[in-house]
This record gives structure tokens, sequence and C-alpha cells, in this order.
């Protein structure tokens, strides 16, 4: 399932510009030495590209200077000490724990998650167009790179190729909700009925109090509780189902629907607590074994849960396109 957005991670060349502060700061890398892009590169994993912004960002601080040679010297503009040639390999980086990770992830998963936010809070705004080399130059990466996000983001609906092979986010409509919300009940209603079986009673009756605690709050839900509860009943109730192709199928379908869902949460917009009262009464039917009265619910409660979506939806259209649309989505 999709949670609620996450905060985006910064470009490369500012984490490795961080990293490379630090080891000034904490004296591993001494006055004097000399910094090359290229062992620099190897030293943090990255390219040589991201490594030359990191140095030039370092030299307009003043924590390092170029010099009669090749790349730079640690040290203020005016500082005078002999440059150093030690080999970097053999100088103990230290390199924090957020930054550790983001050094070493391939690099499309460095910034898959954050494309991939970007692109689901502005399904609700209307069709926006991606140039491939402005989401390069925006994360600091190469374009193969970016064709292989945008080839995931394509895999699951987010993004799409017109004819002229341009990258599109396909904005979501009345249509695109009404036929999603088709197949989840065409899917989830089967899964319902094949994974009865199989389905933790306990666990499940701990989410329906859960749901009535969030119930008896007032009708609006938090956002974060919103998306914990039906994501846990889901997991729970649906997921369960033996069969993997409908689990996989379900989950696809899913993720635009709570991605759109996260988008309107964005704009202020609350959690209702009728849908949160539909999933727990349902829930209660599972547990005292009415499984065929608990389908025909859920069947009804995705019903409603359509007609909700498209209201938010009509709701979004009147007004003005938010300023945190990220600069690289381009409207059409």
């Amino acid at each position: 399932m999709i949670p609620p957005k996450a905060p985006g991670r910064a470009p490369l060349f500012l984490t490795a510009a961080d990293t490379i502060r630090v080891n000034i700061e904490t004296g591993r890398l001494d006055r004097g030495q000399v910094l090359l892009e290229g062992p620099l590169a190897e030293r943090l994993k990255i390219s040589r590209s991201s490594v030359k912004r990191a140095l030039g960002l370092l030299e307009e601080e003043g924590a390092i200077r170029r010099f009669d040679g090749r790349g730079y010297v640690v040290g203020p503009p005016d500082d005078d000490t002999a440059p150093i040639r030690s080999d970097l390999k053999s100088i103990h980086l230290v390199v924090d724990e957020a930054h550790d990770e983001t050094l070493n992830r391939p690099n499309w998963k460095r910034i898959h998650d954050q494309v991939e936010a970007d692109v689901s809070a502005c399904l609700v705004f209307g069709q926006f167009r991606i140039v491939e080399s402005d989401l390069a130059a925006h994360f600091d990466v190469s374009r193969t790179v970016i064709r292989d996000v945008l080839g995931r983001l394509q895999e699951r609906g987010l993004v799409t190729k017109s004819s002229t092979s341009r990258w599109i986010v396909a904005p979501l409509t009345a249509q695109s909700i009404k036929n999603k919300f088709e197949l989840r009940i065409i899917l989830e209603v089967a899964a319902l009925r094949s994974a009865a079986p199989f389905i933790d009673r306990i666990a499940l009756e701990r989410i329906c109090r859960s749901m009535a605690a969030a119930e008896a709050e007032g009708r609006l839900v938090r956002p974060e509780t919103w998306f914990r509860l039906v994501n846990e009943f889901v997991d729970l109730a649906i997921l369960s189902t033996p069969n993997e192709d409908l689990r996989q199928l379900i989950s696809a379908n899913m993720k635009t629907l709570q991605a759109s869902q996260n988008a309107l949460f964005g704009l202020g917009l609350f959690g209702d607590a009728l849908a949160i009262r539909e999933i727990r009464m349902i829930g209660e039917l599972i547990i005292v074994g009415s499984t065929a009265s608990a389908a025909e619910m859920l069947e009804s409660h995705l019903s409603k849960s359509r007609d909700r979506t498209i209201a938010q939806l009509k709701l979004v259209a009147v007004l003005p396109q938010p300023g945190h649309i990220a600069p690289y989505l381009i409207p059409v």
C-alpha cells in the first residue's frame, strides 16, 4: 500500500558535499589534502559529475580552493598549506547513516520514491509532461537512470508514453476512477471470499476496535490514521487470499487510487469516518463467519467509495494548481 508522502531526498551532489564537508570539519581530510574528482567518485560510489558539483559548492563556501595542479586543496582561499597528495582510499571517511544509505543505493532507487510522490501529487490537477533531460538535471543522474525510473512508473500506470514518445502523467478523471473501482469490486470481492478461511480473526478484531475508536473521534479522520486503518484491513482481509496473481493485481490497482487519495489529502482534506465505519462492519461480518454478507457489503462499500472519490475530484477541479508541484512537471 502507499503511505502518506515522505519528505524528499536531497540531490546527490548535496549529499556528497555534506559528506566531504563533515570529513573536513572533523579533521579526517586535513588542510592541504588534494581532492580529485575521480578518486572521490570511486570512494563515494557516485558519478564524477555529482562530485564536480559538490566540489564546486564547497569552493564557493570557502572550504576548499583551487591550486596550481589538478583538483582542489582542503583549506580557505588564503591558506598557504602545501598540497598533500594522500591516497583517498587509505583515509577512513565518516558517512552518517542517512548519507550512507543514499550514497550506496542503486541510482534508480535513490530517486524512485520521490519521483513517484511528485507524480502522485499532480494526478488530480490535469495532464503533465516529463522531459527526461529536465528530470535528470533535477536529480543529478543520467538519462539512463531516468528511463529506468519512468519505466517502473509506467508499469504502475502512473505515467504513459505518447505516440511521439513523450512521457505523460495522465490525469485522474471521473472515468478512470470508475474503471479502477470497477476493477476493485471484481478483484477484491473475489479475494475476500477466497481469503476468508485464512484470515486471522484475532488480528481483525483488533483492527475493528481501532476503527471504532477513530469513528468516536468525529466525522473526519487524520490522513495517516485513515491510510493505516484501510491498509491494515486490506492486508489482512483481502490480501490473505492464497491466489498470488490476484494479490498482485489488487495491489497494483490500489496503488494508483491511493496515490490520488494522498494527493487529495495533501490539499487539506481529511479521511471520511463513514468509510472507516463501512470497513469495520465488513470486518465484523467476517469475524462472525458471514462471508457472503461481508462480500456483499464490500461491494457496496467500494461503490460508495467510488462516488465519494469522484465528488472530491470535482471539488479539486475548481481549485488553482498548488505551488508544490515539482518543477520538472510541465503542465500540458
